[in-house]
């Protein structure tokens, strides 16, 4: 009896990890494709890189609403890009948790 009320502890150790490592891990992705597209934004405006953030947002499953997204961009070719999202993880079966994750990449365009 104990082993398997160790087993379904450790299963559900394992269940909860797993779920914030994918989390996490889509995260991570998203903000390095957003990084590499600020770095190689070439004549892009604003605009039109707002809307390729928002379409890998959608690509990598990233709840980001158009109004959580600043992008600013300067003469000096310096682009800052902020955004955050909440995510519903469920931890443990029946029991979801809103996780914070917030974006911030500040990136001089390579010329």
């Amino acid at each position: 009896m104990k082993l398997i009320i160790k087993l379904l502890i450790a299963a559900a150790i394992a269940n909860a990890a797993w779920r914030v490592g994918s989390a996490y891990l889509s995260h991570y992705r998203f903000k390095d494709a957003v990084e590499q597209l600020t770095q190689y934004r070439g004549e892009r405006s604003d605009d039109q890189l707002r809307a390729r953030i928002l379409e890998l947002a959608s690509q990598y499953d990233i709840p980001i609403d158009e109004d959580q997204l600043t992008v600013r961009h300067d003469e000096r070719n310096h682009t800052t890009v902020d955004t955050s999202y909440s995510r519903q993880l469920e931890l443990f079966p029946g029991f979801k948790y809103p996780w914070e994750f917030t974006i911030h990449v500040d990136t001089y365009v390579a010329t």
